[in-house]
């Protein structure tokens, strides 16, 4: 009987392999294509499943180890290295994660909090880099779940769910605070932008008309009335104290000077008040932050001096 050679081989995709003997290596090209469904007029190369090397020679086949593995590289299919992992610790941190939910409540571990909880549990640095709706979750989860899953005590993961709310509460006032800035910011550079309007160059070029003269008729200078008679939305265009003027003057004043109907005049003052009531709300939230800024600055100030006070000794001990 001749020597037969035990020997491992695989497609090109590491999926499947198989174990044969076999006397020479055209039996072992010719097997393998058997058990992968290739035709025998097809081109098939061999070589080995570790390195790629190219297996032609029939004495170098048999000078390899029993039960080398063979790769079969079919018509234009090429020798790529196995895929491993790159030597990161993500991994064994999932796994440990995973092993240590074992023995926790599955209802828990479905929960969206769990995962966050276990990623601060590994490293409580990564909080930072949630997001606001993490922070929420976390904030919202049942406290003693929440201990279970950090392995902290009780009172402990209730001061961390009581702290991520203040940064929470923090954040939303100071986005707040940039909204009000933003639209008082705003109406100031349209404010600006009507009073350059004032002044247009003529259209000869030779002369400007100035807008800043009053009516004696109306008491509106003569640019607001261009505005109110032929702006769309006027009361977003003019000016605080033109506002204020309009709503004070009243409906029957107004119907006058415009020229309108009662209705179209009434639903003129009526917008006016409104954009007035708006405008003087931006005002005294942006006030109102200013003073709420300072009286904490104040606060601070007293009560650092209270504690300098309270850590001199008396006069006479």
């Amino acid at each position: 009987m001749a020597e037969r050679k035990p020997c491992k081989v695989c497609n090109f995709t590491r999926q499947t392999s198989y174990g044969m003997v076999v006397p020479s290596l055209q039996e072992l090209r010719q097997k393998g294509c058997e058990f992968f469904g290739y035709t025998p007029s097809e081109p098939v190369s061999v070589v080995l499943e570790n390195d790629g090397t190219i297996v032609e020679d029939e004495a170098y086949f048999w000078c390899l180890p029993t039960n080398t593995k063979f790769m079969l590289l079919h018509d234009k299919e090429t020798w790529s290295p196995a895929r491993t992992f790159d030597g990161g610790t993500a991994w064994m941190a999932r796994d440990s994660m995973m092993l240590e939910a074992d023995a926790v409540d599955a209802s828990i571990t479905a929960s969206p909090f769990w995962y966050l909880a276990q990623q601060l549990r590994q490293d409580l640095a990564s909080i930072i880099l949630m997001s606001e709706a993490d922070l929420q979750s976390l904030v919202d989860a049942p406290c003693p779940e929440l201990a279970s899953a950090l392995g902290f005590q009780e009172n402990k993961a209730a001061e961390l769910q009581e702290t991520l709310q203040r940064v929470l509460d923090r954040r939303e006032e100071e986005r707040q605070s940039k909204q009000l800035l933003q639209l008082y910011v705003k109406a100031m550079e349209q404010e600006k932008s009507e009073q350059e309007e004032l002044v247009q160059p003529s259209q000869e070029g030779t002369e400007e008309v100035t807008l800043t003269a009053v009516d004696s008729a109306s008491g509106f200078m003569p640019r607001t009335l261009m505005v109110l008679k032929g702006k769309t939305s006027p009361e977003t265009r003019l000016s605080t104290e033109d506002l204020q003027l309009v709503v004070s003057r009243g409906v029957p004043a107004m119907e006058k000077v415009l020229g309108w109907d009662r209705a179209r005049t009434s639903e003129l003052v009526e917008a006016c008040g409104a954009e007035l009531a708006a405008r003087l709300q931006q005002v005294q939230a942006v006030q109102s932050i200013r003073s709420s800024a300072q009286q904490d600055s104040s606060q601070r100030c007293t009560d650092s001096i209270m504690e300098e006070a309270a850590e001199k000794p008396a006069p006479g001990t």
